[in-house]
């Protein structure tokens, strides 16, 4: 059964804001590593982030500390 994204959410929101406005943003990983780009897209489990050279990541939501808009 798969597991819907919970739009109600205001950490869902505030993520789709961000893809929509295509806001730079800081990333921290609980490896300590820091990716910066734009947030392509969500699921209920992972983030997609492309950084400035075009290269995608996925990243586990488990595996993020923090994200914050870049200054």
């Amino acid at each position: 059964m798969a597991i819907e994204l919970e739009t109600g959410l205001p950490s869902v929101r505030q993520i789709q804001n961000l893809i929509r406005e295509e806001t730079e943003v800081e990333l921290k990983l609980v490896t300590g590593d820091l990716l910066a780009g734009k947030v392509r897209w969500q699921d209920s489990d992972c983030l997609a982030m492309v950084d400035q050279y075009d290269q995608s990541t996925i990243v586990w939501r488990q595996a993020i500390v923090y994200l914050k808009p870049r200054p």
